[in-house]
């Protein structure tokens, strides 16, 4: 018989950076879990990825266990990377902050591609495009 789902928190970590303390002793606390497993079975799934934002899928079971599914980077945080760029522009239709040429566009597209809405690259690369647009990244061609 499968376990019944309690609750699915989704959350932000610095890869091989959980920690107890807030966010995620704040995110965690409320549903009985155990905190410290947590920080260790994440830290110990997100070692190879260090200086990037792992966003994870937490399923924690009406025992108090977990599962945990790790995601790829935000598009976003792959952009800046990629583009050079602390953060992306306050006015992204009238101040430009950096570019992008079509091969990294498409990198970060093939990348991002599991965690994507897409049936193909070229639909993956014109949601990126679309992030990058927000942020007031162009894309040259």
């Amino acid at each position: 018989m499968a376990k019944q789902v309690k609750q699915v928190v989704k959350l932000q970590i610095q890869a091989g950076k959980a920690t107890p303390a807030p966010p995620v002793g704040t995110a965690l606390g409320p549903h009985g879990l155990d905190i410290q497993a947590f920080c260790v079975q994440f830290n110990e799934a997100s070692k190879d990825r260090m200086g990037e934002v792992v966003p994870v899928d937490l399923t924690i079971y009406e025992d108090r266990s977990f599962s945990l599914v790790l995601k790829t980077a935000p598009a976003s945080d792959m952009i800046k990377k990629k583009a050079n760029l602390k953060k992306g522009s306050g006015n992204p239709l009238q101040q430009k902050v950096g570019s992008l040429t079509d091969a990294q566009l498409t990198e970060i597209a093939e990348a991002k591609m599991p965690d994507l809405n897409a049936n193909d690259i070229d639909a993956a690369k014109k949601i990126i495009a679309g992030t990058a647009r927000q942020m007031g990244v162009r894309i040259k061609e």
